[in-house]
């Protein structure tokens, strides 16, 4: 929409504020309002700009009471029934005021963008919604400013809290389109309109939709229309109201639930603390918050890594039980009561499965439960200061839910009998059954659903709305179908959405912020200017992209001269998508949603479009490209004389893979420029690293494999492989280090309030505490974990000479043991908590992959105003804006290397599948933990890590690390450490539905 800018009418607001030497300022603010902002009615003949989504045609349905009809959402409805607001069937003239727009921004930067992409998404005949009567395309919804114009703008009143003036300002929005369109000149013209004859001077009515009573009261009284969610969606035809009530949410603001889910049942769970009694705890030091974490071995144990350095142990604080952990869920942010230290206990040393499979008698689960932790009390480490007790505690309060959409599949065995007996695919009374989650980490989810049978057999989305205290499981509702268990298709689509991982096609809008020359455009002239403002011209270099095979994606490039005075010149040079991406458009807000892109075996889910992403942007060979360089001149140590930066233009001259890159420096006899660039570069490379070492960067591991396709073309599997790192690998790793570094330095000089940086937190030392003693135990190697630099020449050290990959199991052990490195902004943190303890660097951030990771393009517009005349954009000026930025990103970062790992295992599982059908494979692998039931072993062939679960429980040694075992030919002892031949086959998942590896002891036993 264009507005034209008129002379602006203002409101005047002054207070006075108190200063830090306590003196009083008057404060005055201006608000500026506007009288051309239009109303979003095409045809409108009051506004200037007629050509908005809302028609008279408008929402409507045989047999509706109200009529014709638009509706003006309030800011509930969206945040807690926004599943049911998308779905296409509820339809399109959508009205948004700027007071719900920014209240949700505020709320939830994620569900802002989801309603960005509604408000722009094409309401089309063919997705069930309204188009005009000449069948033009319009969208689904329209953001009214309210807050900018002239007449709908509300004063806050004297004692209004915000939230009343925030209800007071939607109610406003609602009247005044109602008296807007009564103002419309009567037109007496008749024509036919969805086959009833209408005078066209009838508009179509306005209505709130709210959840919240006391809204709705008041807009009774003030004399508009006004409905609850469900009360509006129970007057629609009955297979759509039927459908879309599957979707509504329980938790509803001032709602009831649909009927009562389950019978009504005794207090199982202790009530949460006001939150006025948690945050006053908090601050006194009895209380303490922290991330909740299940544990992976046993669905009634959890751990909450405290946040707070008030507590004399940094040791996770260990739940045992249903009581203890009291409706937590997976990465909620929760507050604990630490019980005295004689009712500590310790972990568990027992493989405990989870609830898949239980029926829904409570009494029955009860004991269930209470016989298992009966047998767990035998374990405790009870006794003050004795054993390996760790604080232990209960959740008293939930500061922060982590709640988002499972993908989950229909427990059979809770389906009523009438309802698998049952023809209709949708019936209009809903069923009580559990969606078992694909996560073992979730618990069942009560939901309702009129299409239970139909849903049988499918991969389903689900939400959760509730916990109540007498409710053992969490309640929720259905979302969408995924598409069949195990088809390719519907798995790809349950693995992004199980990770959260945003995957919908760009929108016309974002696809609209693209160059208008598409694949055609070029770097113009530089006679021409435009681009080449502020540019340097590096075509004449020989720059070159080291990159994995088939590398479509290329952020960076490189290059190494001699100079004359013989050091060396070395540039790292970056595909400048800013340049491409300008602040707040649509595809900006699309990219800061994204977060970054997700790599998956057979696929890449792009943060930015493929025009920009894999052509434009991309740092092609022999094409002139975009390019935001760093260039140091360095000495023969490496060390750095000056370093400066500079847009650029470059034409890079070749495009390597690692090991072609590695073929050509090995090659003597080649010594052309480029591949003296790459030998140059190499040198610098071998004694960055060995500073970096020497000032203690930690060299860790992960199990990296390589899954081999049957084609380009093709999802089928056919091998696995463990990746083979190369020195080019680790050349282009010392230079994206490096240039991170020297950006990171930059920036925060320039902003030090609004930088945009990452950190990697030192582990607390008690995260070691089980590698440490097993070490010890075991293999008789003591593990220093003081510093890093200790750590790191403690892993040097940690090496078995009969058994070569002994010291790669034990850096993948130790990475387990590191906290998450993480986005901020550097006036969160004092400058003490800036270091990056992995890479052991005072500073870093992101800089070298703006294609794939959006905090590289924070970075990059504060780089370019650091070193320019160009002023930064506001929003990167603004703390508060760069830090619900980072928490975006950094959940997203967290659930794109959680994504990429379950599709590694995914066609682990394929391929082993396709290679051996129903025969096992037998293999040799590590055991990493023991337990009384069972084993956790590593196989580093395949880097998967899988549980072999024993039919009874053994003799279990916990300070030797030991479990023995009968077996037909005697004892068996078997330790950490120790390796051991498995049968690994392919059997279909309780869980996830799909076929996952399975691991038993082979024979025979020791490898």
């Amino acid at each position: 929409m264009q507005i034209t800018i008129l002379p602006p009418s203002t409101t005047n607001t002054s207070f006075l504020r108190k200063t830090a030497k306590s003196k009083l300022h008057s404060v005055y603010r201006e608000h500026y309002l506007r009288n051309d902002i239009s109303c979003g009615f095409r045809g409108c003949t009051q506004c200037k700009d007629a050509d908005g989504p809302l028609t008279e045609e408008a929402r409507n349905w045989e047999g509706c009471v109200i009529g014709r009809h638009w509706v003006v959402l309030d800011t509930n409805v969206i945040l807690h029934q926004f599943d049911l607001v998308e779905d296409s069937r509820f339809g399109a003239d959508i009205i948004i005021p700027q007071t719900v727009l920014s209240e949700v921004r505020h709320r939830s930067l994620p569900l802002y963008y989801r309603l960005l992409s509604l408000v722009e998404e094409e309401a089309t005949s063919e997705t069930g919604m309204q188009v005009d009567n000449q069948g033009a395309a319009k969208t689904r919804g329209w953001i009214m400013w309210n807050e900018a114009h002239q007449g709908l703008w509300v004063e806050q009143k004297k004692e209004e809290s915000a939230n009343d003036r925030s209800d007071r300002a939607i109610r406003a929005v609602v009247q005044w389109y109602s008296n807007h369109l009564s103002a419309m000149e009567p037109v007496t013209k008749k024509r036919k309109l969805n086959n009833s004859t209408r005078n066209e001077a009838d508009m179509p009515k306005v209505l709130l939709l709210s959840d919240d009573k006391e809204n709705r009261r008041l807009a009774k009284e003030e004399g508009i229309l006004a409905y609850s969610v469900r009360e509006y969606v129970s007057l629609m035809p009955d297979e759509r109201a039927a459908g879309l009530l599957d979707l509504y949410a329980s938790s509803a603001a001032g709602e009831e639930a649909e009927g009562k889910i389950g019978k009504e049942k005794e207090v199982l769970y202790a009530e949460y603390l006001p939150p006025s009694v948690l945050q006053a705890g908090i601050k006194s030091g009895q209380l303490y918050q922290g991330h909740f974490q299940p544990s992976p071995y046993n669905f009634l144990e959890g751990s909450v890594n405290l946040l707070s350095d008030k507590v004399t142990s940094s040791r996770p604080v260990l739940l045992r039980g249903r009581k203890n952990m009291n409706r937590a869920t997976a990465g909620d942010v929760v507050v604990v009561r630490i019980l005295p230290e004689a009712e500590w206990e310790k972990g568990s040393s027992d493989i405990v499965d989870g609830e898949g499979g239980e029926n829904d008698d409570p009494e029955e689960e009860e004991v269930e439960e209470q016989n298992i932790e009966e047998g767990e009390k035998q374990k405790k480490g009870a006794k003050k200061g004795g054993g390996d007790a760790q604080p232990t505690g209960v959740v008293v309060g939930v500061l922060k839910r982590q709640w988002r959409p499972y993908v989950a599949h229909i427990d059979r065995s809770s389906l009523p009998p009438s309802a698998l007996q049952s023809t209709s695919t949708t019936t209009l009374t809903p069923v009580t059954v559990f969606a078992t989650p694909v996560s073992r980490l979730i618990p069942r989810i009560r939901i309702r659903t009129r299409q239970a049978a139909a849903l049988m057999g499918q991969k389903i989305l689900v939400a959760i709305d509730r916990w109540d205290v007498n409710s053992k499981y969490p309640e929720g509702h259905f979302v969408r179908a995924l598409g069949e268990v195990e088809s390719v298709e519907g798995e790809r689509e349950s693995l992004l959405l199980e990770y959260d991982v945003p995957h919908r096609p760009f929108s016309k809008a974002v696809l609209g912020c693209l160059p208008k020359e598409g694949e055609s455009w070029k770097v113009p002239p530089k006679e021409e200017g435009g681009v080449w403002k502020n540019r340097e011209d590096l075509r004449h270099l020989n720059i070159c992209s080291i990159d994995p095979p088939r590398c479509q994606d290329i952020d960076d490039a490189l290059h190494a001269i001699r100079l004359p005075n013989g050091n060396i010149q070395a540039g790292v040079h970056i595909a400048d998508v800013s340049h491409f991406v300008q602040p707040n458009n649509s595809m900006d807000m699309e990219a800061a949603s994204r977060g970054t892109t997700v790599y998956l075996v057979d696929q890449r889910i792009d943060m930015l479009p493929s025009l920009l992403g894999t052509n434009l942007c991309s740092l092609r060979p022999f094409v002139e490209r975009l390019a935001f360089s760093v260039i140091w001149e360095l000495n023969e140590e490496a060390d750095i004389v000056n370093v400066r930066f500079t847009k650029s233009v470059i034409a890079s001259k070749s495009a390597f893979t690692y090991e072609e890159a590695q073929v050509r420096m090995d090659n003597p006899s080649l010594n052309d420029d480029i591949t003296q660039s790459i030998r140059l570069l190499n040198s610098l490379a071998i004694k960055l690293k060995a500073k970096r070492i020497r000032a203690g960067a930690l060299n860790l591991a992960s199990p990296e494999v390589k899954i081999h396709m049957e084609s380009a073309e093709s999802t089928e599997p056919i091998d696995v492989e463990q990746k083979m790192l190369l020195q080019t690998n680790s050349l282009v790793e010392e230079f994206m280090l490096l240039a991170n570094i020297s950006v990171a330095e930059r920036i925060y000089q320039q902003f030090p309030l609004t930088a945009v940086l990452r950190r990697h937190a030192p582990p607390p030392k008690t995260n070691f505490d089980a590698l440490v003693n097993v070490l010890k135990v075991r293999k008789g190697l003591i593990v220093d974990v003081s510093s890093s630099k200790a750590l790191a020449d403690s892993l040097d050290a940690c090496v078995d000479p009969k058994e070569p990959a002994f010291n790669t199991l034990v850096r993948i052990m130790a990475t387990r043991c590191m906290l998450s490195a993480e986005y901020f902004c550097s006036g969160s943190f004092g400058k003490d908590a800036f270091r990056h303890y992995g890479l052991a660097s005072p500073i870093y951030t992101h800089f070298t992959s703006p294609i794939r990771r959006y905090a590289d393009v924070m970075a990059h517009r504060q780089l370019f105003a650091a070193i320019s005349e160009t002023p930064l954009h506001p929003s990167l000026l603004s703390k508060a804006h760069v830090e619900r930025v980072m928490e975006v990103i950094n959940k997203r970062h967290r659930a794109a290397q959680q994504a990429g790992r379950a599709s590694v295992e995914f066609y682990v599982a394929l391929s082993m599948r396709q290679r051996s059908g129903n025969e096992s494979v037998h293999e040799e692998a590590f055991v990493i933990r023991t337990f009384k039931n069972g084993l956790a072993v590593f196989v580093s062939k395949f880097g998967l890590e899988g549980l072999i679960k024993f039919k009874h429980e053994n003799s279990y040694d916990e300070e030797k690390f030991e479990v023995t075992i009968s077996t037909p030919h005697g004892p068996l002892v078997i330790g950490v450490f120790d390796k051991i031949k498995v049968d690994i086959s392919v059997e279909k998942d309780r869980n996830t539905q799909r076929g996952k590896v399975t691991m038993k002891l082979a024979h025979p036993w020791l490898s």
